[in-house]
């Protein structure tokens, strides 16, 4: 055999146009720690953009609702696999974007279950990674498994290693909560009977 040239091909191709906008977004910024948000620590509503038959909407909306039912969800509806997916989440980050305020949205979560680098490819593309950095309420991005990489959760806010952990991080616990107002209750008490004490004095 005469080799004039080798090119990768399937999963190779795809490995070098993943460090290629990865070395894009890097020179732009979007990776860039100073840039990131903080998580709301007290969200009063939550967009979730993922696929309604999707496994990772049910982990999500399971976790919500154990850690603090008073969180409210406004799904979004996407595909996550595809040709066309990439611009349907881009499509519904841009939307989520331009109602924010209207809808009380303060944080939003990307998520979708495991796959191959195929099936997780429209998370790689640079219009959902543009739609993420412009959202103007921060973005927790949960993708594949725990070992998966993707653009959407190196551009995100918060990257998590899964739908549920999104939902942890994005969710106060209200069982904390109660211990805290609890105790905040009994210093409150304390601090008052100190002051009667010392007016009846």
């Amino acid at each position: 055999f005469y080799v004039e040239g080798i090119e990768p091909v399937g999963t190779g191709a795809l490995q070098i146009a993943f460090q290629k906008l990865v070395a894009e977004i890097r020179g732009l910024g979007w990776m860039d720690p100073a840039r990131k948000r903080p998580l709301p620590a007290f969200p009063r509503r939550i967009a979730v953009i993922t696929s309604r038959t999707g496994a990772a909407l049910q982990d999500v909306l399971a976790t919500m609702r154990a850690r603090c039912p008073a969180v409210e969800v406004a799904f979004v509806d996407v595909l996550v696999q595809g040709p066309d997916a990439a611009s349907s989440v881009a499509r519904a980050l841009r939307w989520v974007a331009s109602r924010h305020r209207a809808l009380g949205i303060d944080a939003v979560i990307v998520t979708r279950g495991g796959g191959s680098i195929e099936d997780l490819w429209a998370f790689n593309e640079r219009i959902v990674a543009e739609a993420i950095v412009t959202c103007p309420v921060p973005v927790a991005a949960a993708i594949g498994h725990e070992t998966d990489t993707t653009i959407a959760e190196l551009v995100a806010d918060e990257r998590c290693a899964t739908p549920t952990q999104a939902a942890m991080r994005l969710t106060p616990d209200r069982a904390a909560l109660r211990e805290q107002l609890d105790l905040l209750a009994v210093r409150l008490r304390q601090s008052v009977h100190r002051a009667a004490r010392a007016a009846s004095r």
